[in-house]
């Protein structure tokens, strides 16, 4: 095939003058100096008129036909550093800048740099060059990704990630990226070796994918990319694993490279951090190892094999057969080669595709054609083409390849795991890189097939057919059939990111930005002005991750702002005790609750510890990473903890239970009933209180409190998003059980004396006092049931103290004090805590109110003042059924409409606890 069939990359240009286009739908559209323009294929067109092009502007995508005359070529390597620059009259000065641009295309990473922080004060700033290329995938845009040093460290934006992208690791806020009008170089390297980047007007470019570094210098070793697969030698065994970073060290020779390594087998001593510095993430010292880069040796594909880490002494490794991995010579290679060819930038510009890892695998020989005809036969391949493979290692027939070598047994397991439509793949050695368009089988083949359309031509390809049989459409000459086991990952993108185990990640070495501290003092709650000061804000309150919310929720409400839940912080702990318990007891006050209370946050690595001790004791995994409720928590943290319970309930049968909390269960109503607000009507809300329900589920389950508890923790009924028996649930601010108590002095209903019977039908009767217990004398019990509406009523005698009681009773009330509310909402969960004595003393707690980074980044937490509530809260029953629901906002709509758990307290029982 002649050089004029190979598909050449189109030209750039840029504007020289500002310039007008009469579009017929458009109008008139104006091109400015300094836009940079795409030729597109065909564009050429002479007139009588002179010359005229048909591209594409860069800027704003559009595609008019422009007279040559004002364009001026842009060398392709320079077009994807200009494209960001965002002032069209910087760009027009940089392009004359030539020998800097060469310069900055082919800038070394780790290179030293300086941000132009401040151009109206001439302000520099140190920096680091970790990344060069584009952001987003299919962008031909290239940024410099830059690490801040000296006094602008902690001033960037970023980690190095663009968009949940981890395009490079740096401490949090070190990160930049920057257009090249934005970076600078050092004064002591600007004039060095300024000729050797200079040869018949062209530079070593160096506009590479995410996979891709710089360009190699003659005599050092090349740096490695990030994702990419090394090995070297440790107690003499082969050690192999995943590079994280490449780069100089601060304090040590910037010329000396050293790369942090992710192990696959444990053996290694490094956590990812040098002198404070945090280079990478790694999940644990064993998985870590930091070597100069002399001593770490790039895998080639023939040594991916699964060697273990404990094999017997084993011969020096192989010396890397690709040549991109060794050292150039000064006499083969010069350094003013350039380092891709502007052919190949479509190629780079698919930079953010899918990375994958590779292994060799044998292309598929064809069978041999019955009736072959000549005329469908390709074109043999040039001798000089690059990406055919030698006379006597290949031969073709009709798009097939067939390859001597094998493939090994690791990647036959693994083809069938990856591999789709779509997949970017390589064949043979040298490889041939390309697309995989169809999957199937062939006649006479007993595998399934693949279809690649290649990158470049090849003499060997067709156009997507197969023995006259039509199975994708390609270019001439790019359509290869290889079986699908010899195909492996594109090796010129980073392998994938191994899916990361988030309930091993949540740990102080990865969380050590977020982490929280130690107290052992025993830290009073906090109140009133202090709680705010201490409490509001992001990144306080307990953090959340992987599906904590229900125990951050439940853990805020708890102990942030109220210490009846204290006693379980100091409940003895015997020598019989469960080592767990005391372990999961220590861990609740001195990592949890006592540096909430003093500092105001908590790192969700102190709630995973607690997670891991709860499915340690229960065996249920899914503490550590499901969906829970709060009830599941507390029942098994109380159990844990070996604590008595908080509820002795008598129940029908007169027999007492205990229990940790309690769950509202009222009977199925009508529209009358008293549970409900008095006269529902279809205008108004369904709304009950929480003194109601509670009264309703006692008095139809014949239950009766064996003694005050110090705090009562209630669950609120609930019947699943779709159905909820109440539009609103109204938390009451005081919760009277005096009625509730067994064998307690009771007041008749009617004349106040000591009562001796109650009556569930009366109860429900709506014409006296609906919604409040009934409860008589022996003189009342008689008048009341001696109507005939009430005749068939059965009260019920009440248990009272022994003893001879007459007269009127006066004695007090026993009441509870709500403290805290916690609310689901599509299977999240928020709480509100009470936080002083006044109506508005009300804060919201969500442990994942915002989020940092992707899918391995970071939750936060954040608490706020919500005074209005407190405003809601002191409304009647009746008050809120009539309230306009499209009215209500959050957060005062999540805690009528959506409360989960109520927990009331009484303070001098909690005391006395």
């Amino acid at each position: 095939m002649s050089e004029s069939r190979r598909r050449r990359s189109p030209k750039m240009f840029m504007v020289a003058s500002d310039y007008k286009v009469q579009d017929h739908l458009e109008g008139t559209i104006r091109l400015q100096r300094g836009q940079l323009c795409q030729q597109q294929e065909g564009g050429a067109h002479r007139s009588g008129r002179g010359d005229y092009l048909w591209v594409k502007v860069i800027d704003n995508g559009c595609v008019v036909k422009v007279d040559r005359q004002v364009l001026s070529e842009v060398p392709a390597e320079f077009a994807g550093l200009l494209e960001p620059v965002p002032d069209l009259d910087v760009r027009v000065k940089l392009l004359s800048r030539t020998q800097f641009l060469q310069r900055m295309a082919g800038l070394a990473l780790g290179s030293e740099v300086r941000v132009i922080w401040s151009r109206s004060q001439s302000e520099l700033a140190e920096a680091e060059l970790r990344y060069r290329g584009p952001l987003t995938r299919g962008s031909s845009a290239v940024y410099f990704g830059v690490q801040l040093r000296g006094w602008a460290a902690g001033r960037g934006k970023c980690n190095g990630s663009y968009k949940g992208h981890q395009l490079f690791s740096c401490p949090d806020g070190c990160g930049l990226f920057l257009p090249v009008s934005e970076i600078t170089l050092p004064r002591s390297s600007r004039g060095s070796s300024s000729s050797d980047h200079q040869s018949n007007g062209q530079s070593p470019v160096s506009i590479l994918s995410r996979a891709a570094e710089s360009g190699p210098n003659p005599g050092v070793p090349q740096p490695l990319g990030v994702g990419q697969r090394v090995c070297f030698i440790q107690d003499e065994c082969v050690q192999r694993g995943s590079v994280l970073f490449c780069g100089p060290l601060s304090n040590r020779t910037p010329s000396t490279l050293y790369v942090g390594v992710l192990l696959d087998h444990p053996g290694g001593s490094w956590d990812g951090y040098y002198k404070s510095i945090k280079l990478c993430s790694i999940p644990s010292p064993e998985f870590g190892a930091l070597l100069p880069l002399s001593k770490v040796t790039a895998e080639s594909r023939s040594e991916r094999s699964p060697l273990a880490v404990t094999s017997p002494k084993l011969p020096p490794l192989p010396v890397p057969n690709k040549p991109a991995l060794q050292p150039p010579s000064p006499s083969k290679d010069p350094p003013n080669r350039l380092l891709i060819q502007p052919s190949m930038l479509l190629t780079a510009r698919q930079a953010l595709q899918p990375p994958s890892s590779s292994a060799p695998k044998a292309a598929l020989k064809p069978p041999a054609l019955t009736t072959p005809k000549p005329a469908l036969q390709p074109p043999a391949a040039p001798p000089n083409k690059p990406q055919a493979p030698p006379p006597d290692q290949s031969r073709s027939s009709n798009g097939f390849h067939n390859l001597p070598s094998p493939p090994i047994a690791e990647q036959r397991a693994e083809f069938g795991t990856w591999l789709e439509v779509g997949s970017m793949v390589e064949v043979n050695d040298p490889p041939l890189f390309g697309v995989i368009r169809w999957i199937g089988q062939i006649n006479n083949i007993p595998e399934p097939v693949a279809g690649i359309e290649l990158d470049q031509e090849l003499s060997a390809a067709t156009d997507g057919s197969y023995l006259g049989e039509r199975h994708f459409h390609c270019p001439a000459n790019k359509g290869l059939f290889v079986k699908l086991r010899n195909c492996r990952r594109d090796s010129r993108f980073p392998e994938p990111e191994l899916p990361i185990n988030q309930v091993d990640r949540c740990n102080s070495i990865a969380f050590a930005n977020w982490s929280s501290k130690r107290v052992e003092e025993h830290t009073p709650p906090l109140s009133g002005a202090d709680a705010r000061l201490t409490y509001e804000g992001f990144k306080k309150g307990i953090q959340g991750h992987l599906n904590s919310c229900y125990l951050d929720a439940s853990l805020f409400s708890m102990f942030s702002c109220c210490s009846s839940f204290d006693w379980l912080l100091f409940w003895p702990v015997g020598a019989q005790n469960n080592p767990i318990s005391q372990s999961a007891q220590d861990l609740l006050r001195c990592e949890i609750v006592n540096p909430l209370r003093r500092y105001g946050y908590v790192c969700a690595s102190k709630t995973m510890a607690l997670r891991k001790l709860l499915k340690e004791e229960t065996a249920d995994s899914g503490f550590t990473n499901e969906e829970k409720d709060p009830e599941e928590l507390l029942n098994q943290l109380f159990l844990l903890l070996q604590v008595e319970p908080l509820l002795k309930i008598r129940s029908v049968s007169q027999k007492a239970q205990e229990c940790f909390i309690y769950q509202l269960f009222p009977p199925a109503v009508s529209p009358s009933s008293p549970v409900l607000s008095p006269l529902v009507s279809p205008g108004l809300l369904r709304v009950s209180s929480v003194q109601a329900l509670l009264e309703s589920s006692f008095m139809h389950s014949g239950l009766k409190l064996t003694e005050a508890p110090s705090c009562l923790p209630l669950l609120m009924p609930r019947f699943g998003k779709e159905f909820k028996m109440f539009d609103a649930i109204l938390p009451s601010l005081s919760l009277d059980i005096t009625d509730l108590l067994d064998e307690t002095l009771r007041q008749c209903s009617i004349c106040q004396s000591v009562a001796q019977w109650e009556c569930l039908q009366c109860y429900e009767d709506v014409d006296i006092t609906p919604g409040q217990l009934k409860q008589y004398c022996n003189t009342c019990n008689t008048q009341v049931h001696t109507h005939k509406k009430r005749q068939t009523h059965r009260p019920v005698e009440v248990r009272g103290p022994r003893g001879c009681w007459e007269g009127p009773v006066h004695g007090a009330r026993q009441l509870m004090d709500l403290f805290a509310v916690t609310c689901i909402e599509t299977s999240h969960y928020v709480s509100f805590v009470k936080h002083g004595p006044g109506a508005t003393d009300w804060l919201f707690f969500d442990s994942m109110a915002d989020r940092e980074g992707g899918e391995n980044g970071f939750n936060v937490p954040q608490v706020r003042s919500c005074p209005e509530v407190g405003r809601y809260l002191s409304l009647s029953v009746d008050e809120v059924s009539r309230l306009d629901a499209s009215s209500l906002r959050d957060p005062v709509r999540r805690l009528l409409c959506d409360a989960y758990m109520c927990l009331y307290h009484c303070p001098q029982l909690s005391l006395y606890k």
